[in-house]
């Protein structure tokens, strides 16, 4: 099923005097994070917002054995050199760019100043991957951990070149995973909101079960018109969802799917056409307890473009 809305109402996904950061960046100075720093350039300058970078460090207390162990200069002082000449080389890469910008070198643990940061930001963007990362993770600590604790959307770039070249003015649709629960509709929201800014169509994807995943819960019941009957209502939901959606957006085309097969490998295959894939934390079926659902982690593991994980953010919209 496909189905085809536009609409011209008004979205905005936040209150930027709430929001005075604007898009933040994590930025280490490694090949990854500069194409991170030039996506959410990209984004500011389309938004029209400020556009914050932070390098965070770390310091232990220093401890020497001997005194002739004790460097000349404090190791806190060699640190910080090391963060502004980190914060030194975004400027010069950023030097063109027409909006504020602002550059922060912030004490701390990466992942913990950049969840603190969100805030007060509209949107984080980091690399899949920055310095220190293992050859073998797909994913770097920060990048796995940051969508979890955040509280703005969180974009992270691909570390594989070909898959972060799908960038902001990239042709190409939005991707939205739905499933009617009221994360999927926030993370739809600001899915929409990002179709409009990039004058992209924008995807509703509703996963249906396979007949082998159905007959898992109804082994009775596998026959062809209960499949039928399965997929009609889901249809119907997503068209609700569609319409709900339509209200809400400007001027945004809406076409919408319901396929059979798993959501992580739909959207993973929806990635490769995508200029965006979006997700929610988590959605229905998620268990209790987790802070990042199976889908948004398997998405952020095999995507080929950049993904938008949306927190659960309060939004009157939502029951509207």
């Amino acid at each position: 099923m496909s189905r085809e809305t536009t609409t011209a109402h008004s979205s905005i996904a936040f209150d930027a005097a709430q929001r005075p950061l604007g898009v933040v960046v994590g930025f280490d100075g490694s090949e990854n994070s500069r194409r991170a720093l030039d996506h959410a350039a990209e984004i500011a300058r389309r938004r029209e917002s400020p556009l914050t970078v932070v390098t965070a460090y770390r310091s232990s207390p220093p401890i020497y054995t001997t005194l002739a162990a004790v460097p000349e200069e404090p190791e806190e002082e060699v640190r910080r050199r090391e963060v502004e000449a980190v914060l030194e080389a975004a400027r010069k890469h950023l030097a063109g760019h027409p909006g504020r910008v602002d550059y922060r070198a912030e004490r701390g643990d990466s992942t913990g100043v950049l969840a603190e940061l969100s805030a007060s930001a509209e949107l984080v963007v980091v690399g899949a991957r920055g310095r220190g990362g293992f050859l073998e993770l797909v994913l770097g600590s920060v990048a796995s951990a940051l969508p979890s604790h955040a509280k703005a959307p969180t974009v992270i770039v691909p570390a594989d070149e070909a898959a972060a070249s799908h960038a902001a003015g990239d042709a190409g649709p939005v991707v939205v995973g739905v499933d009617g629960s009221p994360e999927s509709r926030v993370a739809a929201l600001h899915a929409a909101h990002a179709a409009e800014e990039r004058g992209a169509e924008l995807q509703l994807v509703m996963a249906a079960p396979s007949r082998d995943g159905l007959a898992q819960w109804y082994p009775n019941l596998v026959e062809e018109q209960a499949l039928a009957a399965q997929r009609q209502e889901l249809e119907t939901s997503l068209e609700a969802e569609a319409a709900w959606l339509a209200r809400h957006v400007p001027e945004v085309t809406i076409r919408s799917s319901v396929e059979i097969g798993s959501s992580v490998p739909l959207l993973t295959d929806h990635s490769r056409e995508a200029q965006l894939t979006v997700v929610g934390t988590r959605g229905r079926g998620a268990v209790a307890g987790t802070l990042l659902g199976s889908t948004s982690r398997g998405v952020l593991h095999h995507a080929h473009s950049p993904v938008m994980v949306v927190p659960a953010l309060a939004d009157d919209r939502v029951s509207d």
